[in-house]
């Protein structure tokens, strides 16, 4: 069958941090209005695929708009909020749409957490075995001081760090593992070089790859990385400013000056990388060109997908164990090719990541 695998992708990678987000425990069967599962007080939402692509959509808009839509307010912003008053009026609508989703889930896990604690004091939710603690639930425990005490996050801030979670946690790898199982639909051999190593290193009978297993594959390792170098999902870092003069190879940064870093470019130069423009997973193998390299940068800086130093990427640990994890079982379960007549392209565009022009689609084969 032929899938615009876009969505599936964006899918995927949003059901585990929606799985973090929300309690999954809870009985089966439908209460009014679907959303939630019965019976008794601690049910808890839960989330079909309308409610999820609904939340997909909100995070991309909002995505959007700040990558589209917000970098003219840097410039003399007294004046450009009443000149682009029709942007501000957009954001805030975005930001309204965030919160008509997230506010029912987020009340609903306080009034879980109200509820544990009320029965069985405040330190139930640690003792009590069903309950899964969640990021929402850290969020609801933090006591920020204030002027008359401590108080509560308000719900527009947990709104806001939801938001962050969730885009950090799925647009750039959502971005990123389309790009990889692109290239491993135009380059058959290396899917089945995969799948090989998938084969060999779990048994006829397992239903699912997990963390341990990937653990056990180099070959699938080495493709993630190479999918990183080939196509990290943001060309930049985020910007940072010169504290001070300083020269740097001969060119004098002055204070105060916005320096940032071409990501794409650093793995793409020839003096760096062998065929810098091919897909070699092999490169990261034994006696490769990549053999070893340091993605966090504290030995040697040759390529740079979460940045490097003091503010790299907290995600760095749990965006390669999703990029492994679904592209380990997604190979496992069906074979990629490429649809006659429509080829993969390669072409980017430029949204909030770097993402394909043309999103991949490709004919899915439930392997035997």
């Amino acid at each position: 069958m032929a899938t615009d695998t876009s969505w599936l992708l964006l899918l995927v990678a949003l059901v585990l941090p929606l799985v973090v987000l929300l309690a999954r425990r809870g009985a089966g069967g439908k209460g009014k209005g679907g959303g939630r599962i019965p019976p008794g007080p601690l049910a808890v939402p839960r989330l079909d695929e309308a409610a999820v692509r609904a939340i997909g959509a909100a995070q991309r808009d909002w995505l959007l708009f700040v990558a589209r839509k917000t970098s003219v307010f840097a410039f003399y912003p007294a004046v450009t909020k009443h000149i682009f008053r029709g942007r501000l009026q957009m954001g805030l609508a975005l930001r309204r749409r965030q919160k008509e989703l997230f506010v029912p889930l987020i009340n609903d896990r306080r009034q879980r957490k109200n509820q544990i604690n009320h029965a069985g004091g405040p330190s139930a939710p640690e003792k009590d075995t069903t309950f899964e603690h969640s990021y929402v639930d850290t969020l609801l425990d933090i006591s920020l001081p204030d002027t008359d005490g401590d108080r509560a996050l308000t719900d527009d801030e947990i709104v806001n760090l939801c938001s962050e979670f969730l885009n950090a946690g799925t647009d750039t790898t959502s971005t990123a593992l389309q790009w990889i199982m692109a290239e491993l639909v135009k380059n058959p051999s290396i899917q089945s070089k995969l799948h090989d190593e998938i084969k060999s290193k779990t048994s006829d009978d397992h239903d699912e790859i997990t963390e341990e297993d990937t653990h056990n594959m180099p070959y699938l390792k080495a493709i993630i990385l190479e999918g990183l170098r080939k196509h990290p999902p943001g060309h930049f870092v985020l910007a940072h400013k010169a504290a001070e003069d300083m020269e740097v190879g001969g060119y004098l940064i002055p204070k105060g000056a916005t320096v940032n870093f071409m990501v794409a470019e650093m793995n793409r130069d020839e003096r760096e990388w062998e065929k810098p423009m091919e897909f070699i997973p092999e490169r990261f193998l034994a006696g490769g060109d990549g053999e070893d390299v340091d993605v966090t940068g504290s030995r040697e800086i040759r390529m740079m997908p979460f940045g490097v130093g003091r503010r790299i990427c907290a995600g760095l640990g749990v965006a390669m164990l999703h990029l492994e994890y679904f592209v380990a079982n997604l190979v496992k379960e069906f074979e990629w090719k490429e649809v006659a007549g429509d080829e993969v392209e390669f072409a980017e565009k430029q949204e909030f990541t770097t993402v394909m022009a043309k999103p991949l689609r490709a004919q899915l084969v439930k392997r035997a």
